[in-house]
């Protein structure tokens, strides 16, 4: 198979801008990790394995599902990018209920919150419209540490 000169030339334009997102994704991760342990003294919130990630355009939600287990305490972080409050998220419980969202906290780019029995949640991240219009949106999930 051939492939004309403009053919490769949009092959290679193409590639170059998904390792270039690829990269802003990735750097984007570190910041969210970064909020994993801030304003911390006693405590350590160890990830759960899974970097959630989505890229956003204009009013678009990315959903995500996940379990939380009774007992333990959890952090959520958030990043779409060098400011700390481009990302709205919010949590719903199986009833479409909805459980916290970020919104009342100025955008804040992580919570703390301790779940007393086990339940099924679905996390919903979107970029907030009057800071940033398009990205990729980072969520982690941790949990705490026991200290014993």
């Amino acid at each position: 198979m051939k492939l004309s000169v403009v053919q490769l030339a949009i092959a290679i334009l193409f590639l170059g801008s998904v390792s270039q997102a690829q990269v802003t994704c990735d750097s984007i991760a570190g910041i969210a990790g970064s909020y994993l342990n801030s304003g911390t003294e006693n405590s350590i919130f160890i990830s759960d394995g899974q970097v959630y990630r989505a890229f956003l355009q204009d009013d678009e939600a990315a959903e995500f599902n996940t379990t939380f287990f009774g007992g333990s305490t959890y952090r959520i972080a958030v990043s779409a990018g060098q400011r700390a409050d481009y990302v709205i998220f919010e949590i719903w419980d199986e009833q479409d209920m909805l459980l916290f969202s970020n919104v009342d906290q100025s955008n804040a780019p992580y919570w703390d919150f301790k779940i007393t029995s086990t339940m099924q949640c679905k996390i919903q991240t979107r970029l907030d419209p009057n800071k940033k219009s398009s990205g990729c949106a980072i969520l982690l999930i941790g949990f705490e540490k026991s200290t014993y």
